[in-house]
C-alpha cells in the first residue's frame, strides 16, 4: 500500500493513513486502500484488534472536496454507496476496532471513527460533520451513527451548524472514550489492545455481536441473542481455559478456539 502504513505487534494490527499532504482526506484511492486492508483483516483470523490512526496533523480531514465537487447526483450517490459499504464492512468486522484520533476527524473522517468500536483521542483532535456548509449532508453514514453514539439532539446540533469540537467536549458528550497527551496517544490505544487481545477473542467477538444486534432490535431480541452466543462459548476450549486458569490461580493462554 502506498498511503497506508501497516505495522503488526503479535495479534494487533496498526493501520496509519499516510497522506499528508491532504490531511488523509478520503480519495478514490485512500479508499481502495482501505478496502484492501478490511480484505486482508477478513482472511486474517490471528488478527484480535485493529487500531487505525492517521499520520501528520490529521486523522482523517474529510473526503476529497475537488473530486465531489464535479460529481453529479449519480456520481454522489455511487460515492456515498462506496464509503457507506465500506465503513459497514469496518463496524462489522470481528476484532474489535480502536480509532486512535490524532488529529482532525472531519467529515468523512468523523465518520470513519464512528465507524470503529472505541475512540481514543489526542488533546489536539478536533471533530465535526461540517457538510451543511458545502451544500451536502453527511455521506458515509454520519447521520446515522452520530445520533446513535451521542444522542439525537446533540447529533442534531453538531450536523444542522457544522461545528468543529475539541476532543474533551467529544468526550463529553460520549463520542470519544478517552482523551490523552499528545505523545501517549498511540501508547494509550496499545494498552487497550493489548488488554483487549489479552482476553477470550471468540468471548470478546460475540460480546461484540451481542452489542451490536442487541442494540439494533427489542430488549426480549437482544436477550435472546446473548443467551445463545453465551451458550456458545462453553463448547470452545478458551472456556475451558479461561475456567480452569481461574481455579488455579494462573493467567489463561487462549488460541481463539
Amino acid at each position: 500500500m502506498d498511503h497506508i502504513i501497516i505495522e503488526r505487534k503479535e495479534a494487533i494490527i496498526i493501520a496509519a493513513l499516510n497522506k499528508p499532504e491532504t490531511l488523509n482526506a478520503l480519495d478514490g484511492e485512500l479508499m481502495g486502500e482501505l478496502e484492501a486492508l478490511v480484505d486482508m483483516i477478513e482472511e486474517d483470523k490471528a488478527l484480535r484488534v485493529l487500531i487505525l490512526t492517521g499520520s501528520g496533523k490529521s486523522f482523517v480531514a474529510g473526503a476529497d472536496i475537488r473530486a465531489q465537487s464535479v460529481l453529479d447526483t449519480a456520481g454522489g450517490r455511487a460515492w456515498g454507496q462506496r464509503g457507506s459499504a465500506l465503513f459497514r464492512r469496518i463496524e462489522n468486522l470481528a476484532i474489535p476496532t480502536i480509532a486512535a484520533v490524532n488529529g482532525f476527524a472531519l467529515g468523512g473522517g468523523c465518520e470513519l471513527a464512528l465507524a470503529c468500536d472505541m475512540i481514543i483521542a489526542s488533546e489536539k483532535a478536533r471533530f465535526g460533520q461540517p457538510e451543511v456548509g458545502l451544500g451536502i449532508t453527511p455521506g458515509f453514514s454520519g447521520t446515522q451513527r452520530l445520533p446513535r453514539r451521542v444522542g439525537m439532539a446533540k447529533a442534531k446540533e453538531l450536523i444542522f451548524t457544522g461545528d468543529m469540537i475539541s476532543a474533551e467536549e467529544a468526550k463529553n458528550i460520549g463520542l470519544v472514550n478517552r482523551v490523552v497527551a499528545p505523545e501517549e496517544l498511540m501508547k494509550e490505544a496499545m494498552t487497550v489492545a493489548e488488554k483487549i487481545a489479552g482476553n477470550a477473542p471468540i468471548a470478546v467477538q460475540y460480546s461484540k455481536v451481542c452489542i451490536e444486534k442487541g442494540m439494533q432490535t427489542d430488549m426480549d431480541a437482544g436477550i435472546a441473542i446473548e443467551n445463545e452466543l453465551f451458550a456458545l462459548t462453553f463448547g470452545t476450549e478458551d472456556q475451558k481455559a479461561g475456567m480452569t486458569a481461574f481455579l488455579e490461580k494462573r493467567k489463561a493462554e487462549f488460541k481463539g478456539e
